[in-house]
């Protein structure tokens, strides 16, 4: 079953506690973007506000900066329970990950739109948790799905399966009941869903998305 993943991508640390609040019971995981306005010409909450949230839920840190590894600590003092950063402005890939394991939290790298996966590092992807395939351009939310992700998904798998590796892949953006199923069925475990997963009630709106990822109902698609 892909794991379906509530993402929270916001600038106001109220409404950040209060959609974790919706999401704690429903799911054991939420995806917290962190956006510098380096990386992208938008900026959201610090990982220091959700140092005083208390909360079950076991936290992603999805960092769209400029050199992620200037980020690590403050994640892991904020929980993290894996740390997934964009290559794009990243200067050492093995550096990286390994200040990630340095803190004891799970490491996962994200490659943006136009990223191609030959991008990746091939000399650590054996150290990695999750591989991040953004279907939408990073920074932004409400995006369209963009097709061209699902390349990247099969290629992932691919090199997965070539090279007996464990890393997780993970679609991010854009996700609708039309194309979950392709993302599902050519390689991604995981995928994560902004504002549509907290749009009503969250338990419905996730049975939903299972059902659409499995092929189960297909007149629930959009």
């Amino acid at each position: 079953m892909v794991e379906i993943i509530p993402s929270i991508l916001t600038n106001d640390s109220k409404e950040l506690a209060e959609l974790m609040a919706r999401a704690e019971g429903v799911v054991e995981r939420v995806h917290i973007d962190i956006i510098d306005g380096k990386f992208a010409n938008n900026r959201t909450i610090d990982p220091s506000a959700l140092v005083e949230i208390d909360t079950n839920l076991k936290l992603d840190y999805h960092l769209m900066v400029k050199e992620p590894i200037n980020w690590v600590e403050r994640c892991a003092r904020a929980f993290a329970d894996r740390i997934i950063s964009q290559v794009e402005l990243m200067e050492n890939q093995a550096d990286y990950v390994g200040k990630v394991e340095e803190v004891g939290a799970k490491v996962g790298l994200g490659v943006d739109l136009d990223t191609p996966v030959s991008k990746l590092d091939p000399v650590i992807l054996n150290n990695l948790d999750v591989v991040l395939v953004m279907s939408v351009k990073a920074g932004f939310g409400g995006q369209e799905f963009d097709k061209r992700a699902i390349d990247k998904i099969k290629k992932l798998d691919e090199i997965r399966a070539k090279d007996d590796t464990s890393f997780r892949i993970c679609d991010d953006g854009g996700i609708t009941f039309e194309f979950i199923d392709d993302v599902h069925y050519t390689g991604a475990d995981e995928v994560s869903i902004g504002r549509a997963l907290f749009k009503g009630d969250m338990a419905k709106n996730l049975e939903r998305y299972q059902r659409a990822a499995h092929n189960l109902k297909l007149n629930d698609r959009q």
